[in-house]
């Protein structure tokens, strides 16, 4: 029998690649660096931390959570003396533009706008208490071509379902850097993932046997059963905290939305590494 998805998982595996293709797409570093940001982490730092102004290294860790604090410092607050935030926003929306003109040239403009349009419903109904990376990003003015609204309205809901996903983290009592073992013992390569969060050995192997402590992993590394029924127990908090975004939709809207955004979901998803940081399914 295949396991059932939560309607919210299943919508957020068709927007996620649309904004998640930005952070891998050459025009998207193009954008930055044509702005002062040079280098892949510069770039996304910036990108990423500009709705919030020109902030120091802490909230940006706190916001981001599975990142190393020291991999943050790193780049705040030393990229605004490169680029102002509002230089980071216009590049990176420049950056979402130039890559979606490209990898959309084949799918139909209609699609594109019946999918932002229902996209943006949904933001206009967003609650985002509690939620700092969401409400940061809600707040920007919305753009006014097809493919800055899609770009921006996904942005908008992945950082939404983000926040979720953190809080959920923090209600069990993780980390980052435990939350990124546990991740590794179910599905994903640590060569993978510690790099790109910039935890040390250190850092991860005592992460490691904090979880064996709990039971989640076993001594060799692998996840135990409890480990894979807190992990469940953990996704299926974060789908409850994503599923109201969709409660003022009829389920005929939703398909409608499923159906304009898998074409779109599609290229985009080519365009990703099959292996990445995101949690996103394998292609296919």
């Amino acid at each position: 029998m295949a396991e059932h998805v939560h309607p919210a998982r299943a919508l957020w595996w068709l927007f996620e690649p649309v904004h998640a293709l930005t952070y891998f797409a050459p025009e998207g570093r193009a954008a930055y660096e044509a702005v002062g940001l040079r280098g892949y982490w510069r770039g996304y730092f910036g990108g990423r931390a500009a709705p919030l102004g020109p902030v120091d290294a802490a909230p940006v860790a706190a916001a981001f959570f599975n990142f190393a604090p020291s991999m943050v410092e790193r780049a705040l607050p030393d990229i605004w003396r490169r680029a102002s935030p509002e230089a980071a926003l216009q590049a990176r929306l420049a950056g979402a533009r130039a890559t979606l003109g490209r990898v959309l040239e084949a799918v139909k403009p209609d699609l594109v706008d019946r999918s932002a349009d229902l996209l943006e419903r949904a933001v206009d109904g967003l609650d985002c208490g509690g939620r700092v990376l969401a409400a940061a990003n809600a707040a920007l003015p919305r753009p006014e071509d097809r493919l800055g609204r899609l770009w921006q309205a996904t942005t908008v809901l992945r950082e939404h379902r983000g926040d979720g996903h953190v809080a959920a983290l923090v209600s069990e009592g993780l980390d980052g850097c435990e939350a990124l073992v546990l991740r590794c013992a179910l599905d994903t390569r640590r060569e993978v993932l510690q790099p790109h969060r910039g935890w040390t050995d250190g850092q991860w192997d005592a992460a490691a046997a904090r979880l064996a402590e709990r039971g989640w992993l076993h001594g060799d590394g692998t996840i135990s059963a409890e480990g894979r029924a807190r992990h469940r127990a953990l996704e299926a908090v974060t789908d409850l905290a994503a599923a109201r975004v969709w409660d003022g939709f009829h389920r005929a809207e939703l398909d409608e939305l499923a159906a304009a955004l898998r074409p779109i979901a599609t290229v985009c998803r080519a365009e990703l590494p099959q292996a990445n940081p995101i949690g996103l399914p394998a292609a296919g």
